[in-house]
Formats: C-alpha cells, sequence, structure tokens
C-alpha cells in the first residue's frame, strides 16, 4: 500500500545546525548566516537563507506555479533525505508535490501495472529497471528539456560536478537521456569492530579470509555474516552479482549480450555466497531482503554485512543503531588473484511519458538533482551523485568519514558494463528473478551452485532468445 509522507520529526533528519549546513558545500557557505541552534531541514529560514542559491539560475521557477505532481518513490534513504526538502521545492516553483512511498517490493511489483495501464501519475517516478521501461514506452526522453533554456540553465546545473558513471546511468544506447541519477551506491563489506577485535581480526582481504573470519564470529547468539538471499529479482541479485563479477563471472556477458551463469566464475562465486550464509549466516537467510540484514547488523545480532554503501547513515544513527560508531566498511574481497568488483548502482528518477505536468516534473528533476539541494540531503548523510557533496565535512559527519572512503573505493573498482548488461536489459526483471532464484537455492542448500546456475542459465537461454 504506498502513503503519503509528510516531514519526518527524526532519523536523517535531526535538526540542521549552522555547522551543518554551512559545511554542507562551498555554495551554502555563501548562503548566508543562519540563526542559532538547529532547525529543522524544511524550515521556513533554512528556505530563505538558500534560496539565492537555487535562483541563481537563469530561470523562471515559478512558471509552472499551481500545478501539482506526484513523485512515486520506495522507502529509501533519497526518499527519507529528499521528503522533507519538498517544502522548499513549493516554495521556489508554487508547485504542489505529492509523495507517494511503497516498499521495494511493492515498488517493483506495482510500477509496472500503473505505468503498463497509461496512467499519467506518478509523474516522476525511481526507476529500478531501465531497460524495461524504456522498451515499453513508459519514460519521457529528457534532451528536449534539458535543451530549453527557458527550463534548464546547464551552467548553473554543473555537470561536472556529477560522477561520470552516473553520466554513463543517464544515457541509453540510442543516445537519448531519459534519467536523472539521484544516489551514487556500491557493495560495501560492513563489520562489528568490537567482534573483530575481541577475536583479534581485521577486515578480511579474500573471499577465503570472509568466510573463515565470518565462522570464527558465529555464536549461539549472533550470526557471523548476512546478505540478501530472497528469491525475488529485486534481492539477491543485487549483492551476489559482485561475488560473480569478482570470481570472473557475469550475470548476462556484456560482449555476447547472452546468460553468463553457467560459466565457471558465475558458480564459484555463487558457491562462495551460498557457503557464506549456509554456514555462518542466521537462521532463516533465505528470506532475507536488505531490510533484514540492515537491522540484524545494527541490532548486533550479525557480525559482518555486504551490501549498499548507503547503509552507512542509518547504522551511524544511534537512535536506529547499537552499533554506531562501532562500525568498519571496508573494500569487497579479492578472489584469490582476481580483485573485489563489487556491484553498483545510481539511482535514477526519470519523467512518466503520460504525465499531464512534464515541465513541472522537469523543474523538480532539476531541482532535485541540482548542487544546493544534493548539498542539503549530502547533510542528512545521503550519497548523492555529487562530488561537492561526497567531499563536504556536512556529508562525511554524517555518513563517516571512514564509511565515505570505503563507498568511494568501491565506487572505483566496480564494473558499470558489467552490472549494466544485466540490470539495464529490456528482460531485466526476468533475468534477476532466474538468477536470485538460483542464489536462493544454493544458500538454501536445495541444489547445488552447479545445478541451480545450470538451470537458471537454461531460463535465461529461453528468455533472451
Amino acid at each position: 500500500m504506498s502513503r503519503t509522507i509528510l516531514p519526518p520529526v527524526g532519523g536523517l533528519h535531526l535538526p540542521v545546525s549552522r555547522r551543518s549546513l554551512l559545511g554542507a558545500t562551498a555554495l551554502l557557505a555563501g548562503a548566508g548566516v543562519l540563526g542559532r541552534g538547529g532547525r529543522p531541514v524544511w524550515a521556513q529560514d533554512v528556505f530563505e537563507e538558500i534560496k539565492p542559491q537555487w535562483t541563481a539560475a537563469q530561470i523562471d521557477w515559478m512558471q509552472q506555479k499551481g500545478k501539482s505532481i506526484t513523485i512515486g518513490a520506495l522507502q529509501h534513504p533519497w526518499t527519507d533525505a529528499i521528503t522533507p526538502l519538498l517544502p522548499h521545492f513549493t516554495r521556489l516553483t508554487g508547485i504542489d508535490v505529492k509523495l507517494q512511498a511503497q516498499s521495494e517490493t511493492e515498488f517493483v511489483a506495482e510500477m509496472p501495472v500503473k505505468l503498463g495501464a497509461k496512467n499519467a501519475t506518478p509523474d516522476v517516478y525511481m526507476v529500478w529497471a531501465l531497460g524495461q521501461a524504456i522498451g515499453a514506452g513508459w519514460l519521457q526522453p529528457l534532451d528536449a528539456m534539458v535543451a530549453d533554456k527557458n527550463l534548464t540553465d546547464l551552467a548553473w546545473w554543473d555537470g561536472a560536478d556529477v560522477f561520470s558513471s552516473a553520466h554513463a546511468f543517464q544515457k541509453w544506447s540510442d543516445g537519448k537521456q531519459y534519467v536523472m541519477a539521484i544516489t551514487a551506491e556500491a557493495q560495501t563489506l560492513f563489520m562489528n569492530k568490537t567482534m573483530l577485535d575481541a577475536k583479534g581480526l581485521g577486515a578480511p582481504k579474500t573471499m577465503d579470509e570472509l568466510l573463515s573470519t565470518a565462522l570464527a564470529l558465529k555464536t549461539a547468539d549472533v550470526a557471523g555474516i548476512a546478505m540478501r538471499a530472497k528469491a525475488s529479482a529485486d534481492a539477491a541479485s543485487w549483492p551476489a552479482g559482485g561475488f560473480v563479477f569478482t570470481y570472473g563471472g557475469s550475470v548476462i556477458d556484456p560482449a555476447t549480450g547472452k546468460s553468463g551463469l553457467g560459466s565457471p566464475g558465475s558458480i564459484a562465486g555463487v558457491e562462495m555466497y551460498g557457503r557464506l550464509l549456509r554456514e555462518a549466516g542466521p537462521i532463516g537467510v533465505g528470506s532475507y531482503h536488505w531490510m533484514e540484514c540492515l537491522n540484524d547488523f545494527m541490532a548486533g545480532a550479525v557480525a559482518i554485512g555486504c551490501d549498499s554503501s548507503n547503509f552507512a547513515t542509518d547504522i551511524a544513527n544511534p537512535e536506529k543503531s547499537t552499533v554506531a560508531g562501532n562500525a568498519l566498511y571496508g573494500a569487497l574481497p579479492a578472489a584469490g588473484d582476481k580483485p573485489g568488483k563489487p556491484n553498483m548502482w545510481h539511482w535514477t528518477c526519470g519523467m512518466n511519458a503520460n504525465s499531464a505536468s512534464k515541465e513541472a516534473a522537469w523543474l523538480f528533476l532539476e531541482w532535485a538533482t541540482s548542487k544546493p539541494t544534493c548539498a542539503l540531503a549530502a547533510a542528512a548523510g545521503l550519497a548523492t551523485p555529487r562530488a561537492s557533496a561526497w567531499a563536504s565535512s556536512a556529508f562525511k559527519d554524517r555518513f563517516g568519514a571512514q564509511a565515505a572512503d570505503a563507498a568511494l573505493a568501491n565506487l572505483k573498482a566496480a564494473d558499470g558494463d558489467l552490472f549494466k548488461a544485466a540490470w539495464f536489459n529490456a528482460k531485466g526483471p526476468e533475468i534477476l528473478d532466474a538468477f536470485s532464484i538460483a542464489v536462493n537455492e544454493s544458500v538454501t542448500g536445495a541444489k547445488p551452485a552447479a545445478q541451480a546456475m545450470a538451470d537458471a542459465d537454461a531460463k535465461l537461454a529461453k528468455v533472451l532468445g
């Protein structure tokens, strides 16, 4: 069930102090002197101080005044970070915004139904399966609006500040731009430092060390490691993909466009993934999505996790996490002489091709991905795709400097072509569903990894034709 989100009062959105806001970027440092004490980030006086950074754009932000748009989103750190900033957008543009969020499983299942029925809303939505959305005609190409000087100030928006990998996500093979990147995240190892220290252990550098470390940390009350294993396209596939890539395999071979699940490297990656969770994972790990992995780690019930770098903000939040200030972050371990190749991701937002308010929707996309907005979101701990936001002291204060360094290292080590070949494929949901089922079968012991992957490979041969 969807829900309309109101400005929150805690979590990521603790009051923003003068130091946090002014430290967000050099942009914000010139915004003026903030009042004493902390204020909610959506406060009117915060808007007045940051407003000059938005109005520096050579466009009329009020040109769509009176319009209303709906944002379709899933429950995610970006949703948490952008929600309290929406009143600023409405004050700036006169455009009313309704944000509706669902769990990832609900969102992935229901959004294709809404878009396939040609509903006019949501006007803007987080895009999970880009290839599917483009192939089905659900996304409005953005190039004309990017080029329209009445709608866009490219010099002000400053594309050079955006990570190159994010630019690559925004362009499709037909040369058109359909989406805007809103986050930057990479598969990252996170570990309970107290548990490591108690055993005299450090961050594992190889997959074999990861297994031995997880087994050493497993007790009657604490699992050695937890990772996603749920047999759904949006669950096990992403972290397991990093293991496959590290062992030299692929989900879809970028060179041929064919399934890579039957390759020795892919099988070896899933075998190690399954072994880790069978031997050192929590009871019932076969049903784990990212929420269970994160919650168990924050509760101190799991010693090691391996998932999105974006988890760092929640892990560091003492209101949510019992291990706040006690987490160590690291690179995805190597597989023998093969370096770690973590999976990576930029969440993106796109415009519904059937939206009745396309210009208003574009103004939202331009605003949400701009330097000032990303700086505010980063001050709340969101990992945006802008280098300036990552470099800010405010972001590092909330996200954690060591976590930020580890995330950037994993982003640099990732192979975007391996990711895009599968996740951006027009048959992406079917591909990832088959892969996730194979991973789950290996984790639960229902099938040996070689058999599970051979069966998935056969499924993909039929899917891909």
